[in-house]
């Protein structure tokens, strides 16, 4: 198992509510949401959310849970969740699973259903444990695949996002990035995320 031992400032961080704005997406009606980068602590943290808009929540943590949550405004977070491993161990599959999560997430509906939740349209974060690995390979390959022209290679977005989350350069571990560039070369990713 691929592991980094977290500095004393990594663990006293993940008790704190960390949320990182690291791209813009601009839909073809208008829209936009902006995507975050974040922590545990930050998705289960109803006061962050609500003020920086995020309405709905994609966990990349395996064995994490995080709750159901209403905002103060009355809606209701939708929470989406794909447990991959931080390291070794994933099928590349499945963190294709988590790209085509979060690329629906962005793009589902709102509807005003009755027997709905409450939702709105609004900001999207993607968190695992300290949001340093496995969130940052995800939002990587989602805006590499989505923005070529302004994220021409997939190291060109993780560098990005890195340098935004003040992230030190032994993440995201290896095996994801290693998965991630599987991904990138295979293509098939990057068709599905046009439909």
């Amino acid at each position: 198992m691929f592991h980094i031992q977290e500095s004393d400032l990594e663990v006293a961080e993940n008790e704190k509510s960390v949320a990182v704005p690291v791209h813009e997406v601009t839909h073809a009606d208008g829209r936009k949401a902006m995507l975050y980068v974040g922590n545990q602590a930050a998705a289960c943290n109803s006061d962050t959310l609500l003020a920086l808009n995020i309405t709905s929540t994609l966990n990349v943590s395996v064995n994490i849970i995080v709750p159901a949550m209403q905002l103060a405004d009355g809606t209701n977070v939708r929470r989406a969740n794909v447990g991959l491993i931080d390291g070794n161990g994933n099928p590349a599959s499945y963190l294709a699973g988590a790209v085509l999560t979060l690329h629906g997430l962005l793009n589902q509906a709102s509807p005003g259903k009755t027997h709905y939740p409450a939702h709105r349209y609004g900001n999207v974060l993607v968190n695992c444990r300290g949001g340093r690995s496995r969130s940052v390979t995800v939002l990587g390959l989602y805006m590499h695949l989505t923005a070529p022209d302004q994220w021409p290679t997939l190291a060109s977005a993780i560098d990005h996002i890195r340098a935004l989350r003040g992230n030190a350069a032994h993440y995201p571990l290896q095996p994801m990035i290693d998965m991630a560039e599987r991904l990138v070369d295979e293509g098939s990713l990057a068709k599905l995320l046009k439909i």
